[in-house]
């Protein structure tokens, strides 16, 4: 052949990815295409990986921020000797079943770090592989010690959750955070100058970045050159603007929107197949010399394991109590005794808002799990999330807790993703619920990806009070509810708090959210209510009837169940026998036995009466056609929230006429 060793391997990825998407009849070969060389030369010359171990713990990590330029990735994969990513899984591209979906999913495809495709948020989220890696090193003496590597486009520099997530990078120092920049100048609508015309390099540089600029995307060497000057920058993150024709080697659509997003056709392929110099027509066909530099970059990464795990070894002889966390961390468990001293609180009538017990049970949380890593976006304070006696993650300062992310909440939520899928850390965020809005593509991500990232949500309803209907959530508890795999956890009481937080860190195959008040609501007297259950189990009996054979049923969840504790005394007096049920998480219960949720919800009772500070949709599910959901489905007000409660038909009367009614 007469192409030389790099650019023989370099056209495999192209022709791998062209007859792909061709295959398919769907996808992006455009990228691929332009993002060969520069892909390679990470790959080859760069990136410390194991084919064969592709979850060694201090391996790089590589995230492909544009997912859907994803037969790059998984070009990458197969000619690296990833032992799942066959030829056969290549032919089935975007195909039911495969490994290769349309965008790169990190829970399906092993050597897939992030779930991406949304733009942006593979780039916010390798932020957060950053902060652990570093956070990790050193409190573990740079035990583990590698470089974080994001390629991307035009599109994720555009959307709005980079500027955060690029700010805070900046603002940290995260210097083993490289970026490769698909500076191509093409979007689907045409030329990126009809929308995007700023100095994004001048604007790295003011965000606190190293930046550098490749000329010719197609040459190994200066890009090979422009990584190691990057990795030599320790105290800041990089940003190296590749310039790279999108559909490369295609005679009729490179340098066009055209060869973005449809296969570029049999024909032009056949044509790109002669540009390129590829003397096989045998669609999917790579010559063994192709595979070479992918290999041995393995085999490279291989003995950079071996003597990782034996540098572990001695580690463990010399610091043994570290090295048994780290390992227990790597692992994903849980130390024994871990909830032993989570606090429990006593039962009292004033009691006091759940965002406040909820603070002190993550000060003990933070305590017993050293891993747990986040913060607020500046909202620490109203939040109690910030705890300074386990340190403040900085430049200065890496074996930290507590983060400040700033008014960044997107960005907060995929970095709190991009800690977790590190490994050895278990990150976390907080705000307001009504933030949520401004967080949920991260959030639906981290479902996705089965990640088990924590929110914490405060301010939860019209509780907030005075400032208005902008920062009251109403319909954002059964928006949450709505997506599947994540966990809304709405607790009623302090020690309901406690068994939710409990909940959500054993929880190991997807995120949960706390939503807590702003209000003080009353602590349980369990004992004397003939409770059973408790809030681990989702759904619970709190107050049973007098005689153990409910008439009516009321289901509340957070400040609402105290309105249903009332509403209980009123109605037993009264002769009407009741129960109260807390609800705190929907899908928790859910996941129960049925015979739980039947000795819960028995369903030859069918009077039942919910009570939330929200949209009533939804409730159905527990109160059957004939029940009654009293809620708000409206937008709140500003007034102090017991106005608003009182306003809005939310209160211990409403209940009592509803089950009156009922009965």
């Amino acid at each position: 052949m007469d192409l030389d060793r790099d650019q023989l391997s370099i056209n495999a990825i192209r022709v791998l990815s062209m007859d792909a998407v061709q295959q398919a009849n769907s996808g992006h070969p455009g990228a691929p295409m332009g993002l060969a060389a520069t892909a390679y030369t990470l790959w080859t010359r760069h990136l410390s990986f194991d084919a064969k171990n592709p979850e060694w713990a201090n391996r790089d990590r590589f995230v492909l921020s544009n997912g859907h330029a994803s037969m790059l990735l998984y070009s990458l994969l197969h000619l690296s000797g990833f032992e799942a990513m066959t030829m056969e899984q290549i032919k089935n591209f975007r195909q039911w079943g495969s490994l290769t979906p349309g965008h790169p999913e990190a829970e399906l495809t092993p050597g897939v770090e992030v779930t991406t495709g949304p733009l942006g948020q593979g780039f916010a989220t390798s932020v957060g592989l950053a902060i652990a890696e570093a956070q990790l090193a050193e409190r573990f003496d740079n035990t583990i010690d590698h470089f974080t590597y994001v390629i991307c486009s035009d599109g994720d520099l555009m959307e709005g959750v980079s500027h955060e997530a690029a700010s805070l990078a900046g603002h940290l120092g995260l210097g083993k955070l490289v970026v490769l920049y698909d500076d191509n100048a093409i979007t689907i609508d045409g030329t990126t100058d009809i929308s995007f015309t700023e100095d994004v390099l001048a604007r790295f540089e003011a965000y606190g970045w190293h930046t550098s600029r490749v000329a010719d995307g197609n040459d190994v060497e200066a890009l090979d050159a422009a990584i190691e000057v990057a990795k030599e920058e320790s105290d800041k993150p990089s940003l190296i603007a590749v310039r790279t024709i999108i559909g490369f080697g295609s005679p009729n659509k490179a340098n066009t929107s055209s060869s973005h997003g449809s296969p570029l056709g049999d024909d032009e392929i056949a044509l790109s197949r002669k540009e390129l110099e590829w003397p096989h027509e045998e669609r999917f066909f790579i010559p063994e010399e192709a595979y070479a530099p992918f290999h041995e970059a393995s085999d490279r990464g291989a003995k950079q394991r071996a003597g990782w795990e034996k540098s572990l070894e001695a580690y463990a002889s010399s610091n043994p109590d570290k090295a048994a966390e780290l390992t227990r961390r790597l692992a994903g468990e849980l130390p024994a005794g871990w909830k032993d001293n989570l606090p429990k609180f006593a039962p009292d009538a004033k009691g006091m808002a759940t965002r406040a017990s909820g603070g002190k049970v993550v000060a003990a949380l933070y305590k017993a799990l050293p891993e747990l890593t986040g913060g607020s976006a500046d909202l620490a304070g109203s939040n109690k999330t910030l705890h300074k006696d386990f340190g403040i993650f900085d430049r200065n300062k890496r074996d930290a807790q507590n983060l400040h992310f700033g008014v960044r909440e997107f960005a907060m939520a995929a970095a709190a993703n991009g800690i977790c899928l590190h490994g050895g850390s278990r990150g976390f965020g907080a705000t307001f619920l009504v933030f949520s809005d401004y967080m949920r593509p991260a959030l639906r991500l981290a479902a996705l990806m089965h990640e088990p990232q924590l929110m914490v949500f405060t301010h939860d309803s019209i509780g907030l009070g005075e400032d208005g209907p902008t920062h009251q959530p109403v319909e954002h508890v059964m928006s949450l509810r709505m997506m599947p795999n994540y966990w809304v956890l709405r607790p009623g009481d302090a020690n309901e708090v406690r068994e939710c937080w409990e909940a959500a860190i054993e929880r190991t195959d997807g995120p949960s959210g706390l939503v807590l008040t702003r209000q003080n609501v009353p602590t349980f007297d369990r004992d004397a209510l003939g409770t059973r259950g408790d809030a681990t189990r989702g759904g619970y009996i709190l107050a049973e009837a007098p005689d153990a054979k409910p008439q009516v049923i009321l289901i509340g969840t957070g400040s609402e169940v105290s309105l249903c504790m009332e509403a209980w005394e009123q109605l037993n007096e009264a002769g009407i026998s009741t129960r109260v049920v807390s609800i705190p998480c929907w899908e928790l219960f859910e996941a129960q036995d049925a015979s739980w949720r039947e000795e819960v919800l028995p369903a030859a009772v069918t009077a039942r009466v919910s009570a939330e500070a929200g949209v009533t949709f939804g409730w159905e599910r527990y109160i059957g056609a004939n029940g009654v959901a009293i809620g708000l489905d409206r937008f709140g007000a500003s007034a102090p929230y017991e106005v608003l409660y009182e306003q809005f038909g939310i209160t211990t009367d409403a209940i009592v006429a509803a089950a009156k009614n009922l009965v």
